[in-house]
């Protein structure tokens, strides 16, 4: 198996180079290379959406990523963001702080196994951030809602709940106009 150098911008903070195979997926990277294990490996054919990072583009807007049908080597160079990276950490890397995002699934309880959460935080964290880009009209929020969590598999059905969740973050940072 050929292997090639890979290196990237992972949670604000430059990583590699590691040498890996080519055909190795995101997904065990993150796992087996970084110990990062907050995306979940689900379905492992991209449905499910448990597994999504974020990928920061240039442009400055962000999209997710399925890692466990996407190759590592398509992240080289890039800026990327897992579930870890949302929180706030003291100096030993301890949490301090969560993101409201993640504050907010708590507080609605919009999870049972959590198997599905990092997914649907990733999911809620690019929703919110395209709506501080642009806010919506309060007649397009649920479908935007929808179109940012609606690929997401929840077996135990917390849909409503991380739905609700992602709405009150939205709401509350003033993410609505009217109309």
């Amino acid at each position: 198996m050929a292997k090639r150098a890979l290196s990237m911008t992972l949670n604000g903070q430059a990583v590699g180079p590691f040498t890996v195979d080519d055909d190795l997926m995101m997904i065990e990277f993150l796992h087996e290379y970084l110990n990062l294990t907050g995306s979940r490996l689900g379905c492992g054919q991209g449905v499910c959406h448990a597994c999504v990072a974020i990928l920061d583009k240039p442009d400055g807007t962000s999209e997710e990523i399925r890692t466990c049908i996407t190759g590592a080597h398509f992240f080289d160079g890039k800026k990327v963001r897992t579930v870890e990276g949302h929180a706030t950490r003291d100096d030993k890397g301890e949490v301090t702080g969560l993101n409201p995002i993640q504050q907010k699934f708590i507080d609605q309880f919009a999870f049972q196994c959590s198997y599905c959460t990092s997914g649907y935080v990733n999911a809620a964290t690019v929703l919110v951030e395209k709506l501080q880009r642009q806010p919506v009209k309060r007649s397009e929020l649920e479908g935007e809602i929808e179109h940012a969590l609606g690929n997401h598999i929840c077996r135990c059905t917390g849909y409503v709940r991380y739905y609700n969740a992602a709405r009150e973050v939205v709401e509350g940072l003033g993410l609505v106009k009217e109309g």
